[in-house]
């Protein structure tokens, strides 16, 4: 399906991973784009290619750079994107791509004794750092099978999840959505078959080590998808969550031990790899076209199968 350039995404993290490469793929649909991202003035010079390579492709592009959690600046991103709509344009597809919340523990951890490591240099008669420092580089290039011997993830000693982390996490990546959504719609900016779409994870239902924040923001934005689903339903607006597989984004690589979760996934994958934002955006996109305005308030799983196999080969 072709866009026009009257048809407008609204990306909320766009500078990299998932709103990204969902930025290149409407792009090349002739979607316009405008991209809200928070990124520190070092990082532009890896951002500003990505962004003119959009505008290359002939659709509009307006990037913020600002905190999409403020409403102060929420405002004016709408103001100047209502400018850049003018009388045609419309908001076809809200994407929340944010990424910000806490990764530290519920409690500290106790850490229990390793064996194998040990007993394996005794075995062959090595040093048992020597050889630690080996499994450990091996197993950062990729070699998933010495997963139970590498060196467990290192989690902050001293910081532990207090109330105002979980509030701080869950308004970012989860309830922030509802704000962005309520005020489209009460300036009229959506489309008359608009589409707002979040993402989550596995972490939704599994528990990872330092993720407890994360997950409960994740569920929470699932919840307010759902809701959105039935009460924005008469406006023409649907709502869905699409849950990646493990992708190698910036943000994986933010949780403690994303090494070990990438080989895991690697190893469960029926396809033996990771998920890319690629992947994701692909299916993005398909949620946006006319074909798919009967999903509604659903999880869509983008991860070949991950999610249903059920042990490691």
């Amino acid at each position: 399906m072709k866009f026009t350039r009257d048809d407008w995404a609204l990306i909320l993290g766009g500078s990299s991973g998932f709103g990204l490469a969902t930025a290149h793929k409407l792009a090349t649909r002739g979607m316009s784009l405008c991209i809200v991202h928070r990124d520190r003035r070092g990082a532009m010079a890896r951002i500003e290619p990505e962004f003119e390579a959009i505008r290359a492709r002939g659709v509009d592009l307006v990037a913020v750079n600002t905190d999409a959690l403020d409403p102060g600046e929420r405002c004016a991103v709408l103001d100047r994107l209502a400018e850049e709509l003018g009388t045609a344009g419309k908001v076809r597809l809200l994407l929340h791509s944010i990424a910000f919340g806490n990764l530290k523990l519920v409690v500290p951890e106790r850490t229990a004794e390793r064996a194998a490591l040990p007993a394996l240099a005794t075995a062959l008669g090595v040093d048992e750092s020597r050889l630690a420092r080996a499994v450990d580089e091996l197993f950062a290039r990729g070699l998933d099978d010495l997963a139970s011997l590498a060196s467990p993830p290192a989690y902050p000693a001293n910081a532990f999840l207090e109330e105002e982390d979980f509030a701080r996490t869950i308004h970012s990546m989860g309830t922030s959505l509802v704000a962005w959504t309520q005020d489209l719609l009460a300036r009229g900016l959506f489309a008359r078959d608009a589409r707002v779409i979040g993402l989550t994870s596995e972490g939704n239902t599994v528990a990872w080590k330092g993720y407890a924040a994360v997950a409960a923001a994740k569920v929470a934005l699932e919840s307010v998808a759902r809701a959105m689903a039935v009460e924005m339903a008469p406006y023409g607006v649907r709502a869905n969550v699409v849950q990646a597989g493990i992708t190698d984004t910036p943000a994986l690589q933010a949780i403690p031990g994303h090494d070990h979760l990438k080989a895991q996934a690697r190893r469960r994958n029926p396809f033996r790899r990771l998920t890319t934002p690629e992947d994701v955006a692909n299916v993005i996109y398909l949620l946006t076209t006319d074909e798919a305005a009967w999903i509604n308030g659903e999880v869509v799983r983008v991860d070949g199968g991950e999610h249903v196999s059920g042990g490691l080969a």
